[in-house]
């Protein structure tokens, strides 16, 4: 994938994700883009090889809140 593409798809996932956390928790905006792109799934989010833009944006939000309440996230099996 060019990174155009990932660009792309990175720019219709992530504001999602970063709405999913402002409607879950106390984060304003600012703060929950902050605490997102500072995660380890973010980090794993821009690796295209490890296909995790193909999750929803929900799927991720879970995955973010699990790193943020656990320290860790598991990545789910595709079905």
């Amino acid at each position: 994938m060019t990174e155009e593409k990932k660009g792309a798809i990175l720019g219709v996932l992530v504001p999602q994700v970063i709405h999913l956390i402002t409607e879950n928790s106390s984060y304003d905006e600012i703060t929950a883009a902050t605490e997102f792109y500072g995660s380890d799934l973010y980090a794993l989010l821009e690796q295209e090889d490890t296909k995790l833009w193909h999750f929803s944006p929900l799927t991720l939000f879970h995955m973010f809140s699990e790193e943020k309440k656990t320290g860790r996230f598991e990545i789910p099996e595709e079905v």
